[in-house]
């Protein structure tokens, strides 16, 4: 009776060690989760004046935008639709799969047959 008791307290302090120490890593994994969301508020908070900054930017690219002449635009757009359609009509093989041979398998089956025959000559069962 003495040996179940103490596989019993062996059982008991392993499972404690196990959830002492996976609660040791949730709380680490906890405190790294709050350090990096304390770390992104600040770097959030310090460009505040640079956001600012990015829309000016945006409004310049699309005034750039528009400056292309229509002239121009219709060629590009034609020369990329040209492209797209010459590749398309390259004609592709299609692929296909050979079935493979059936002689493997087939051999492999013989090849055990074989050896469940010859043992059963062995042992003078034929």
């Amino acid at each position: 009776m003495s040996q179940f008791a103490e596989g019993g307290w062996i059982t008991v302090i392993g499972v404690t060690i196990v959830f002492a120490i996976l609660g040791i890593l949730a709380l680490v994994m906890y405190a790294i989760g709050a350090f990096e969301r304390r770390m992104t508020r600040k770097a959030e908070s310090k460009p505040k004046s640079e956001a600012k900054e990015a829309p000016v930017e945006e409004k310049k690219e699309t005034e750039v935008q528009k400056e292309i002449p229509p002239r121009d635009l219709a060629i590009i757009t034609a020369s990329i639709l040209a492209y797209i359609a010459k590749k398309a009509e390259v004609v592709r093989p299609l692929p296909f799969r050979r079935k493979v041979s059936d002689a493997w398998r087939l051999y492999g089956l013989q090849t055990g047959m074989n050896e469940v025959e010859n043992f059963n000559y062995e042992l003078g069962k034929w």
